[in-house]
């Protein structure tokens, strides 16, 4: 868990950088995971976000809309 932890972590930093957000959809195109699979790349970004390494970028949004930034951000 601590390698897909550390490169989700790594991915929305060079996101942020780039001047853009991590998604479900961005995370899954990096892993190069199909769109079937989202629910799994959700739970990924959860337990990141429960691990105080990212943040939602407007926490009210509908989840399925949800952009997220490092906690530093």
């Amino acid at each position: 868990m601590e390698d897909k932890t550390w490169a989700i972590y790594l991915h929305v930093c060079v996101r942020y950088i780039d001047g853009n957000a991590l998604t479900n959809s961005s995370l899954r195109e990096r892993f190069g995971v199909a769109e079937s699979s989202s629910g799994s790349i959700s739970r990924l970004i959860k337990d990141v976000l429960n691990s105080k390494l990212i943040k939602p970028v407007d926490p009210n949004t509908a989840p399925r809309y949800m952009k997220y930034i490092p906690i530093w951000g």
